[in-house]
């Protein structure tokens, strides 16, 4: 018989939104959900009972304030548990089951962006576009010249340029290696295309917002040109609650 206790539903709800269609959810179970230390760590429980991830292993954060954070999502939930208004413990499920046991090929995929960045492309026309890239991305190119040492270069074409072996390398090394900073670092990443913008959120150089600003510079603009698209913005608000629940852990482990 299944634990009642496992964390429920572990569908994406972003995939679930593109079908224009909502996972099945589960009705709350419990009456109080709390933070405690326990093996090394701080887990969640649900009336005094350990959690669980869709993987079976204990949901269990680093330090306090982050399973506190946690336990404050379930608590939250009224008569069904939405995973859409939890990105912190989606974020954990995913650290914990998808992130500890394959840090070295998850810093590839985050340094895989690199060759790559969003921030690398500009765009040649129109004037307006281009001085809104310069004036969001040119800061965080600095920042990480002078910060990390790794001076990237900037194009206007639409073919890939490769970047300096330099410069990947010394951002490479800054890709944090520990579990659960590494897992907001590569969610920051996705949701941002830029793992640049990840690495001056891990070093608190940029705040969720700032970073989302960032990342949606193009976007933003084609909006102004051509109108909002309400499907879209929802989907954006999912997004920006998943880049704002990898903030969190970035700042709760940089202390």
């Amino acid at each position: 018989m299944p634990d009642p206790f496992e964390n429920v539903p572990s569908e994406n709800p972003l995939h679930a939104a593109r079908r224009g269609a909502r996972p099945a959810l589960a009705r709350r179970f419990y009456a109080n959900a709390t933070a405690a230390a326990d093996a090394g760590g701080y887990a969640v429980r649900l009336d005094d009972r350990p959690l669980r991830t869709p993987g079976r292993r204990l949901l269990a954060a680093p330090v306090l304030p982050l399973a506190e954070a946690v336990a404050t999502e379930w608590q939250a939930q009224h008569e069904v548990i939405d995973p859409v208004t939890m990105p912190l413990t989606r974020l954990a499920n995913a650290i914990i089951d998808g992130v500890a046991d394959r840090t070295g090929p998850v810093k590839a995929e985050v340094a895989k962006y690199l060759g790559s960045d969003l921030l690398c492309y500009r765009a040649a026309n129109p004037s307006g576009l281009s001085e809104r890239q310069r004036q969001h991305w040119d800061p965080i190119l600095a920042w990480v010249a002078q910060e990390l040492g790794a001076r990237f270069e900037c194009t206007e074409r639409i073919a890939y340029v490769a970047q300096p072996q330099q410069a990947l390398g010394a951002a490479g090394a800054a890709i944090p290696a520990d579990p659960w900073r590494l897992g907001a670092v590569h969610s920051a990443t996705t949701l941002t295309g830029s793992a640049l913008i990840a690495l001056a959120m891990a070093r608190q150089h940029l705040s969720a917002e700032a970073a989302w600003l960032a990342a949606n510079v193009d976007e933003d603009w084609n909006m102004e040109q051509w109108g909002r698209d309400e499907l879209a913005l929802k989907r954006r608000t999912l997004r920006f609650a998943d880049l704002q629940a990898a903030a969190m852990v970035l700042r709760a482990l940089s202390t």
